[in-house]
């Protein structure tokens, strides 16, 4: 809006048209872009702690190992029977399968895919995942149907004193 000589027709001083005039460039493209990229460092930086927790775990040689845990005693687990029991904490929930008279396999007791119970079926001699109709090998805790990838992980286990005890969780190998 301006007059015939090309003049605003209002004062300089009056704001009542942009409230906001002197602020109005505060934040433009530039200063936007840099706000960005400080954003961006600060993320960056406060990642690192945790990228070298994982850096640490990851370069851990050799399989962790935990306190010793009874399981169950040998003689209250008959061959093709399985116990649940919890390791390495107690709300990481783990299955223990025995197979023969001195063979013994134990894993985690979560689906590599979504993280829901395995489940021990004795008359079919499989592991399911009743989730996503996913199974896996007892032998190795492969997947063998389903759309789970990676092998349920492994619970090491060791037969003492009439007893049986769960030892580490081996490491994922890829």
């Amino acid at each position: 809006m301006t007059d015939k000589n090309n003049r605003i027709p209002f004062d300089e001083d009056n704001y009542t048209h942009n409230i906001n005039r002197d602020n109005e460039r505060k934040l433009d493209r530039r200063g936007f872009m840099k706000t960005l990229v400080g954003a961006a460092g600060v993320f960056a930086v406060s990642s690192l702690p945790w990228g070298a927790v994982a850096a640490k775990e990851l370069l851990g040689l050799g399989n962790k190992e935990y306190p010793h845990q009874k399981i169950a005693d040998l003689n209250a687990v008959a061959i093709g029977d399985a116990v649940e029991f919890h390791f390495p904490g107690e709300h990481d929930s783990a299955l223990l399968i025995r197979l023969g008279d001195e063979k013994f396999v134990a894993y985690q007791n979560a689906c590599t895919h979504l993280r829901c119970p395995v489940f021990w079926v004795k008359d079919k001699n499989e592991m399911i995942c009743p989730c996503h109709h996913g199974k896996f090998d007892v032998e190795t805790g492969a997947p063998t149907a389903g759309p789970p990838r990676r092998p349920l992980p492994e619970i090491e286990v060791e037969v003492k004193d009439g007893a049986i005890f769960a030892v580490r969780v081996k490491r994922y190998e890829a």
